[in-house]
């Protein structure tokens, strides 16, 4: 299955192209996950190819069954370079997880945001492949960005999560938007 999602230009904010992510992202992927604030931030980090292509593998298998749609963030006339990633991953019965981040020469422009709207519209009401009546978005309660992020894409703070180490060493928030919220 290959779905595209398109964001449109805005202002001085080039157009972007969301899609699934290839094994030609690979060499990308890993420059994107060398960098240490992002590295700060995630619960896993992709060392070197071999660790990309694992994950690439992941991201197949989970359109391939309907767990995880995962989405390549690429700048509409460069589809070779991505400079994020945006997926929506099942958690329970209609609820999934809206996960995301930006490679560092990318960040400050927008584009966190921009994809994170798009996929949570495409989530909660266009897309047909699985239910969904609410996206949580959660992140550690230090990144400020991330907060920003979600606010502006509608998402709501539900609560403050206690930290949960080792995966989540610190303490974090859970926003949600929920299906009927989609007018945003």
């Amino acid at each position: 299955m290959k779905i595209i999602l398109s964001v449109p230009r805005t202002g001085s904010a080039a157009a972007l192209r969301l899609r699934p992510w290839r094994f030609d992202d690979l060499p990308a992927l890993v420059a994107a996950h060398r960098d240490p604030g992002l590295r700060r931030w995630l619960a896993s980090h992709l060392v070197n190819e071999t660790d990309a292509r694992n994950w690439v593998d992941a991201q197949v298998a989970g359109w391939i069954d309907g767990t995880r749609f995962s989405f390549a963030v690429v700048i509409a006339d460069d589809d070779h370079s991505p400079v994020g990633h945006v997926v929506v991953k099942m958690t329970t019965a209609g609820v999934a997880e809206v996960g995301y981040w930006t490679a560092a020469h990318a960040r400050g422009r927008g584009i966190a945001a921009r994809a994170v709207e798009t996929v949570s519209r495409w989530a909660l009401a266009e897309q047909e492949l699985v239910r969904l009546n609410q996206l949580e978005l959660l992140h550690a309660q230090g990144n400020h960005a991330s907060c920003r992020v979600a606010n502006k894409c509608g998402y709501t703070l539900q609560d403050l999560l206690p930290a949960a180490p080792p995966t989540f060493p610190g303490d974090g928030h859970r926003h949600v938007r929920k299906a009927d919220q989609n007018s945003i």
